[in-house]
């Protein structure tokens, strides 16, 4: 496989902006006085009681070890001194919205992948990488100036590698990778630096002695596609620094589920109603955030022996109503409350979504 693009198109010169703790950052815009201090963004831990996760931290709370996704008792008890807030979604989502207005500006193509990461491709705009590095720091003076956050910034020939740089000097770094330096910046990076390698990918590729990118990359497609299938090539094209996906316009997702896995098989079923109490409640602010409108609801329930069962119920109108999420996985789950068998994972899943009035919905 050729590694060079056609000469009269050139290196592609990608963006990837990622705002920097940007649920906590957006809490300080809005009370500066809690600039400076660990401040936590989730459920109530009450007083190292309370049930739900952390959905993100300043920096200050990533020093006493806390971090996104980990259970919100857990939090309070590395870091009981911190500042608790909950989430307030629809603020994140209208400061996002202002954000990738501003940072669309900058952009020849334009693909946002959340409420606070997005690609921009520059290549039309900037006849180089220099270019390229004056662009992106307007782009964070823009921001800091209109909105009051930073933003750390990766600038590659691709979107893999872009991602990975933005990621290296957080908070609001500036990381260039040229065409001429992607191999040096891949071939030490973990494995699991790669966008969707998870655990049980790095564990495995581990077990076969690959822990860099480097390493990976020495190892032939065929293995790799063997290993992997399909998603083999995407990961050797990462590897080799030639993934070549362009950025483009994401249409509407098409559902937002959560989930929870106990740490032990629960047979309490005032446990497991807590639990899905805890998801309609997270489900129900990711909706907010994104500003949707939904009309099915669904659960999921797996057993001890992984037998899974899912479950669904549609709604007459479009709704962003939590009282009728927490009234239909209700109804939902009591089809399964008098199994004796113990339960391993429950999730709750909100589906047949649209956009809430007043949200673009920005298709191509």
């Amino acid at each position: 496989m050729s590694t060079k693009m056609p000469p009269s198109l050139g290196p592609r010169i990608i963006l990837h902006c990622d705002l920097d703790a940007f649920y906590p950052s957006c809490e300080i815009k809005r009370n500066p006085s809690l600039a400076g201090k660990p401040l936590i963004v989730g459920a109530d831990p009450k007083g190292g009681h309370g049930r739900g996760v952390v959905m993100s931290c300043s920096y200050e709370a990533r020093k006493f070890g806390v971090r996104s996704g980990m259970p919100i008792s857990q939090a309070y008890k590395l870091c009981p001194q911190g500042i608790y807030v909950r989430p307030d979604f629809e603020f994140y989502a209208e400061t996002s919205d202002r954000v990738m207005s501003l940072l669309r500006k900058f952009a020849d193509r334009f693909e946002q992948t959340s409420i606070d990461e997005v690609y921009l491709d520059v290549g039309d705009r900037c006849a180089s990488f220099d270019e390229a590095i004056k662009l992106a720091r307007r782009v964070k003076t823009e921001l800091k100036s209109a909105e009051g956050l930073t933003v750390s910034v990766g600038i590659a020939p691709n979107k893999s590698i872009a991602k990975m740089a933005s990621d290296m000097n957080k908070p609001d770094g500036l990381t260039t990778v040229r065409p001429d330096d992607v191999k040096t910046f891949l071939e030490p990076l973990s494995v699991n630096k790669i966008s969707g390698v998870g655990k049980k990918t790095t564990e495995f590729l581990q077990e076969h002695g690959v822990e860099t990118i480097g390493q990976l990359s020495q190892i032939p497609a065929k293995k790799i596609t063997d290993w992997f299938g399909k998603g083999g090539v995407w990961l050797w094209g990462i590897a080799n620094g030639i993934e070549e996906t362009p950025v483009e316009e994401r249409p509407l997702r098409k559902s937002i589920s959560v989930e929870q896995t106990f740490e032990r098989d629960i047979q309490n079923k005032g446990v497991v109603k807590e639990a899905l109490e805890s998801l309609v409640l997270e489900v129900h602010e990711r909706l907010l955030g994104e500003r949707l409108l939904f009309r099915t609801v669904g659960i999921k329930v797996r057993f001890e022996g992984f037998q899974t069962f899912t479950r669904e119920k549609t709604h007459t109108g479009y709704v962003d109503d939590q009282d009728v999420i927490r009234e239909y996985v209700g109804s939902l789950f009591r089809e399964f409350e008098k199994d004796r068998r113990r339960i391993r994972l429950v999730g709750a899943r909100l589906s047949d979504l649209k956009p809430a009035e007043g949200r673009q919905t920005r298709l191509g």
